[in-house]
């Protein structure tokens, strides 16, 4: 299914009318190219351009269309029409006059080796003429000599006045491909698992390169490297059959979208994550799904901006109205030795992709302050809970199970609302993402498991849940104190955060008996009535027979750290009207239910 899904963007995309997004046909792919010979008909050297752009020591090649490389080991292995300064033009860079001599005749052997039609074309004629004469001694009276000879560059050829290189003139493009094999020699014939047809089966396949944490040489989703992965006595990729073609789309396919520069590509966890759309009409989705789960890196407010046009839209039902009913497909991939593993695979139609949207920021959606993002990426989520914040300390498996919980509009994983109960523990501190990311997690198991109300983005003063009310307790003892105490370095909340939110019991007597001592120190009795009013509504809601719990579970302490962020909001929100609360207090904001 993953092959096939891709075999099919792999045909889109070659026939894309945009030559810039367009991918190379089979036998040929991408390849960077510093350097290109232009030739005179005759073979003369006239010029070499620099295709290199950008700062002094950080330029890129450009990238051109080239005839497919081959798999390059510790042998001798030309490519056609384009490769090293060592092979093309026979410079010896390592002190191994013989080896180069031996790689300079297998790229001249590779191009004698074309059809009489190939070589007669003006192109290559004029790249025999070159190869013939002296090409080392041509190149060493330019200006980029020097650099060639310490760089060892990738170069290839152009014949003067063309726009394309010779090994895109179509005579010579032609014959490269017919001179490609279809299949190793020797492999019997068996059904394609992506295309269906009956062809020789590709032995091994192109290397995925981009996936964080694996190969920089890159690794293998079908791969078959023991005796233990084989049956009935079948080598390689006979194991698993896929014709050449169809694997060079495949993985022409999924190296385009793993690409450093692709917009189709995000890391999520230790997951590189792609995605497509089936057809051209639904291609907008894309963009769209980019930004939403993406980091913004340039313009955050493009980000947000762009966000809120695609929930207005998935809310109006004009999201991708000319593709909805096309598939929309999201792969993760992470690394396992010299093999890639699949870490999620989901597949939907692009309609069901923006109600997962909605339903995804409607779970996060929560009370923030001025500097918080509004529509937070699931990168600084899964940071958020991972220890001192770092990327590297997410859980491997935590950013795929999110990601599926998203997509299917299942329940979050345990492992989520259990990190960021922890951290807020760990640090002392409840912050908005993982306020965010708790509210999300507990909401989606109210949907899947009772009838019970769910928590709103701002305080909501009708909850009567125990752990819920002894956050919001546990958030007006630490107001007060700040109020008795301006300017303290550290409140309650440093020290007695993670008691009162596992074991209530064994600190609220004692954060009690404080609240009256800090209460006498303020100077506005009509503010210390209010405060007074304020924590009696809050334990007034609690079971008097039980008193405080001894020990709050994890979803509890979910729920604890839910109501403690909620009133601490509300104390710094101001509302548009005057609120009927006893919750509100005397010359203070007003809590965010009054709003």
């Amino acid at each position: 299914m993953i092959l096939q899904a891709l075999f099919r963007y792999y045909e889109r995309k070659c026939a894309d009318p945009d030559p810039a997004r367009r991918l190379p046909r089979f036998g040929f792919e991408d390849k960077p190219i510093p350097f290109v010979l232009e030739l005179a008909a005759d073979g003369r050297l006239i010029d070499i351009t620099d295709t290199r752009d950008g700062p002094a020591k950080k330029k890129v090649a450009k990238s051109f269309c080239v005839p497919m490389g081959v798999k390059k080991t510790s042998g001798v292995a030309a490519n056609l029409l384009w490769d090293t300064a060592e092979y093309v033009l026979g410079l010896d860079t390592k002190d191994k006059p013989e080896r180069v001599a031996q790689q300079h005749a297998a790229f001249v052997a590779r191009l004698h080796a074309l059809p009489a039609e190939a070589q007669a074309d003006a192109g290559m004629a004029a790249v025999l003429a070159f190869l013939a004469a002296d090409p080392l001694a041509a190149v060493e009276a330019h200006a980029f000599a020097a650099e060639i000879r310490e760089s060892n560059p990738v170069v290839t050829f152009r014949l003067a006045g063309d726009s394309d290189l010779v090994c895109e003139r179509p005579a010579v493009a032609t014959a490269a491909l017919a001179g490609e094999p279809d299949a190793e020699a020797g492999e019997a014939p068996g059904i394609c698992l992506v295309t269906g047809g009956t062809v020789a089966p590709e032995r091994l396949h192109s290397a995925i390169k981009g996936v964080w944490g694996a190969q920089t040489s890159g690794a293998n989703i079908v791969s078959f490297n023991l005796d233990a992965f084989r049956s009935h006595g079948k080598e390689q990729g006979a194991n698993a059959p896929v014709s050449p073609r169809a694997a060079f789309a495949y993985t022409t396919a999924l190296n385009h979208l793993l690409a450093r520069d692709s917009r189709q590509r995000m890391q999520v966890g230790d997951a590189s994550t792609v995605f497509w759309a089936e057809s051209a009409a639904a291609a907008e989705a894309e963009d769209a799904f980019a930004a939403v789960f993406g980091e913004a890196t340039d313009d955050p407010d493009a980000r947000t901006g762009r966000i809120r046009a695609v929930l207005g839209s998935v809310q109006s039902g004009g999201y991708a109205r000319d593709g909805g009913g096309d598939r929309f497909y999201v792969l993760g991939l992470a690394p396992n030795a010299a093999r890639i593993a699949i870490r999620f695979w989901h597949v939907a139609t692009v309609d069901e992709v923006g109600v997962r949207i909605g339903e995804w920021f409607r779970d996060l959606a929560i009370a923030r302050g001025p500097g918080d993002a509004e529509f937070p990426s699931l990168f600084r989520l899964l940071s958020a809970v991972a220890v001192l914040g770092k990327a590297d300390n997410i859980p491997p498996r935590l950013g795929g199970d999110v990601m599926r919980a998203v997509l299917s509009g299942g329940e979050f994983p345990v492992t989520w609302l259990n990190a960021a109960v922890q951290r807020c523990r760990a640090e002392q501190r409840v912050t908005y993402l993982r306020a965010a990311a708790i509210k999300a997690c507990l909401n989606r198991a109210i949907r899947s498991h009772s009838r019970e109300k769910e928590f709103s983005p701002v305080l909501d003063l009708s909850i009567t849940d125990r752990a819920y009310r002894l956050g919001r307790l546990f958030a007006t003892l630490e107001k007060i104190q700040e109020e008795a105490s301006p300017g303290l370095n550290a409140t309650i909340r440093e020290r007695y955060y993670g008691a009162a939110s596992s074991t209530p019991a064994t600190v609220f007597t004692t954060l009690l008996r404080l609240k009256n001592h800090h209460i006498a120190k303020l100077d506005s009795r009509g503010r210390a009535a209010n405060f007074e009013k304020l924590v009696g509504e809050i334990v007034g809601a609690l079971d008097p027979l039980t008193g405080f719990p001894a020990h709050l579970a994890l979803p509890e302490q979910g729920r604890f750290a839910l109501g403690y962020y909620h009133q601490r909001q509300a104390f710094f929100t101001k509302a548009d009207k005057p609120a009927e609360s006893p919750a509100a207090v005397d010359d203070a904001p007003a809590d965010i239910a009054a709003a």
